[in-house]
């Protein structure tokens, strides 16, 4: 006789990860999701579609200077494109780019399963790409913005801007700036908010808390930049008198509140690429970075400093000496958290044995461009030598040598290392070595000459040029440098294209990092970590082997969501700002069409706006609403 066991109670089965994260198929899926990682590849995708047409723009106008008196566009053709150049650049690429990295990578990172207002990024997306519409339509109808990416006043003025120009410039300007405030604020609950079991705020990665720094940045300063695009289509739509003089406005006042958010933005966009550097040089150097806390300290003294260093853009405006002077002085200090950062990389390098890899190369190239567009932005900090230079091509080599290189170059480096990440394929080293050498190489060539004509008088902003000037040659040089570096991005595009095919898998961490984003698989699948990973070191790949996961799945409502119970329901635990305990649970919000017919909402009502077209107006506004109320019928899911 045989005694059989007794029956046990059969544990419930999980629903299967798949089924509870599929997105619908189709457009549908396309519309609607808020996965970050889609989000954030669609941000970079997006924002580099508009940096190579804003590159086309200033091939154009290299070829208008490459000799004098040159014909190749007409004086109003040209202002077009240098005032969309820089548009594009500042507004629809260098800040919309890093914060699809941003976006891709710090839920990741953090060992999160998506960030703290999963609709809210994906809205934020959409109303980015309906500016970009927004502003590159002026070129279809042909009244493209003419005032300069700064579009001071009174030359903006309807007086002497009659057309809608330089409208889809300011109504553009306030678009954007709609989506650069949300991210930033879901960046900042996210950090704080959506960490892994254990990641103390001295274990956050580097990277994270330069965005962190950042999106601080971005909510004090958008809002200077809306209120003077705001007045401006104030005075020029309805005829309110703020930079009007004759009746009682003040120009200045523009460029106070311009420059207010001007000078910031340049560290909103150099913190990120710092940050960036500062991951990169940390892997390739096989140690831990020199100096962690006095990194993250630099990331928030120039967020503060910057602050304080407008005046410098507005020194031959008038503005009394003894007010200049302290303008001046923030501008050295600031120098100050940039030279720790600097002495940091180096020390994390010194002694080392660094693999010099393609993001390396960018990254060190970075360091060389960095110094002299820091030597030089200290140069023209001071009062006597920036009246000297102000409007000249002096002026227009410090800005490219930190906006473009100093930020270019990171977000190449970028492209190299965490694209693997991306798709699951690795790029071709030799041909990211090309591109590097190309790129550092033609950017100098192209740039370093416009010190020596601004020093020669050449002013900025000019359409042609006489002979026997002394610019010539220097022009010359500076334009074939510029087709060169053109072909050097060009590159790493023909890169990206092929391994996408071609590139050999990656595998979860093909440079040996140290952060979570490299345990998952390369892509991750939709919800990142199947269990949270617990995180006892600011390098957990390195010092943890192997890496521990959250396994309770009775425990505590926190833990059910770090496991994989939590995985099973679209769910993820808060944690406390500084230990990165439990403190909660969130709901991740299902796919939705809301935040893309919000965005689409808003697109009609700023284009009922530039055409003073009440029915669009009002036809925006009721899509908007619609799609809000719904978006709102559940908006218990989606916040922390």
């Amino acid at each position: 006789m045989t005694i059989e066991a007794p029956l046990r109670a059969e544990e419930p089965e999980l629903p299967d990860p798949e089924e509870v994260w599929e997105e619908r198929p189709g457009w549908l899926g396309f519309f609607s999701t808020v996965d970050h990682k889609k989000i954030g590849i669609r941000y970079i995708v997006t924002a580099f579609t508009f940096f190579f047409i804003a590159g086309a723009m200033a091939l154009v106008m290299r070829a208008q200077l490459a000799q004098p008196n040159n014909h190749v566009v007409s004086p109003e053709a040209y202002n077009q494109l240098f005032t969309m150049h820089g548009t594009i650049m500042i507004f629809l690429f260098n800040t919309p780019v890093l914060f699809g990295f941003g976006n891709y990578l710090m839920p990741l990172m953090l060992g999160s399963r998506d960030m703290a207002f999963p609709r809210l990024n994906a809205f934020g997306y959409w109303v980015f790409l309906g500016s970009g519409v927004f502003m590159l339509s002026s070129l279809i109808f042909g009244a493209a913005p003419d005032g300069g990416w700064f579009a001071y006043v009174p030359l903006t003025d309807k007086a002497f801007s009659p057309g809608i120009n330089l409208d889809f410039w300011g109504l553009g300007v306030i678009f954007t700036g709609i989506s650069t405030t949300v991210g930033a604020i879901n960046f900042i609950v996210t950090a704080f908010k959506l960490r892994a079991p254990g990641m103390t705020v001295n274990r956050i990665p580097l990277m994270v808390w330069a965005f962190v720094a950042t999106a601080f940045m971005v909510i004090f300063a958008v809002p200077s930049l809306t209120t003077a695009a705001g007045l401006l289509e104030a005075d020029r739509l309805f005829g309110t008198a703020f930079y009007r003089p004759e009746a009682g406005g003040n120009v200045l006042l523009y460029q106070h509140l311009f420059w207010f958010w001007g000078h910031p933005e340049v560290y909103i966009l150099f913190l990120p690429a710092t940050g960036m550097v500062t991951t990169i040089i940390t892997v390739f150097s096989g140690r831990r970075t020199a100096g962690y806390v006095w990194v993250a300290s630099s990331f928030f003294a120039i967020a503060f400093i910057s602050f304080g260093v407008w005046v410098h853009h507005m020194f031959a405006t008038g503005i009394p000496t003894q007010a200049t002077g302290m303008f001046a002085a923030a501008s050295f200090v600031v120098s100050i958290p940039s030279g720790v950062m600097y002495m940091c990389w180096i020390g994390t390098m010194w002694g080392a044995r660094p693999r010099f890899t393609v993001p390396m190369l960018f990254a060190i190239g970075f360091l060389v461009i960095f110094l002299l567009g820091g030597i030089t932005g200290v140069m023209v900090a001071s009062l006597p030598f920036d009246l000297q230079v102000t409007d000249s091509y002096f002026v227009v080599a410090h800005f490219h040598y930190v906006l473009n290189g100093a930020v270019v170059f990171p977000i190449f480096g970028a492209l190299y290392y965490w694209i693997p990440k991306m798709t699951g394929r690795m790029l071709s080293e030799r041909l990211g070595k090309w591109s590097f050498w190309t790129m550092v190489t033609s950017f100098n060539v192209t740039f370093f000459p416009m010190h020596l004509l601004g020093q020669r008088g050449m002013a900025r902003r000019v359409y042609t040029y006489d002979r026997g000037l002394g610019w010539d040659f220097l022009n010359l040089i500076v334009s074939i440098g510029s087709v060169v570096f053109g072909i050097g991005t060009l590159l790493t595009l023909i890169n990206i294209v092929i391994s996408r095919r071609r590139g050999a898998p990656a595998g979860p961490d093909p440079w040996g990092a140290d952060t979570l984003e490299w345990s998952t698989e390369s892509p991750p699948r939709e919800w990142n970590f199947m269990s949270s990973p617990i995180v006892n070191s600011a390098h957990p790949l390195w010092d943890q082997h192997p890496l521990p996961y959250v396994t309770a799945t009775d425990g505590s409502v926190e833990e059910r969501a770090q496991g994989p119970e939590g995985t099973a329901k679209r769910e993820v635990a808060i944690t406390t700002g500084f230990e990165a305990t439990g403190d909660g649970l969130m709901e991740i919000p299902e796919p939705s069409l809301a935040p893309a017919v919000v965005g689409i909402g808003l697109f009609l009502l700023f284009v009922g706006v530039l055409l003073v077209g009440a029915l669009i107006f009002w036809i925006g506004v009721a899509i908007g609403l619609v799609a809000l109320t719904s978006w709102a019928w559940n908006c218990e899911v989606d916040k922390p």
